[in-house]
Order: C-alpha cells, then structure tokens, then sequence
C-alpha cells in the first residue's frame, strides 16, 4: 500500500478508516468529492513545483560568482605555498 509504505508501515487499515469517517463526519458525503478534488490538485501543483525546482539551476549573481573565484585563487595559492619544493 503506497501510504504504508510511505510513513514507514505506520498506517494501516484500521487507521485508514477511521481518517474516512472522520473525513465524512466534518465534510459530508456531497463535498467529500470537492475535498478530495482539491486536495489532489494541490499535492500536483507541489509536486509539479518540486520538479520545476530541482530542473532550475540555481542562479549566481555577478559578484558572488567573483568572489568564489577570488577565493578559488586565494586557496589554490596558499596549497601551493605549503607544499614543499623538491631539492633540484
């Protein structure tokens, strides 16, 4: 079942129902269709903005990008001061 296996088998059937009653005992059974639309609609559009979040790369701005690279620098330079220097 994919809400057991999704919270780790701590959901089964017995819970499920009672969300069920509970459900329909503040919806009603008219709006239980309206609710669950909604609801459904609202888990795609996070779903939907997840994705298009992970499929952007995240934008640099112009002075971070050269303060990285001043810094890249900066590093690199220390490394190769630190190391030694083979005897010619």
């Amino acid at each position: 079942m994919l809400v057991a296996g999704f919270l780790g088998g701590m959901i089964g059937a017995p819970e499920l129902a009672i969300i069920l009653v509970l459900v329909l005992i503040l919806f009603g059974a008219g709006r239980l269709p309206q609710v669950l639309e909604s609801f459904g609609k609202g888990i795609k559009a996070f779903r939907n903005a997840s994705r298009d979040d992970l499929d952007d790369p995240l934008e640099v701005s112009e002075p971070a990008k050269r303060e990285l690279s001043t810094e890249s620098v900066a590093e690199a330079q220390e490394v190769e001061q630190k190391q030694p220097q083979a005897a010619s």
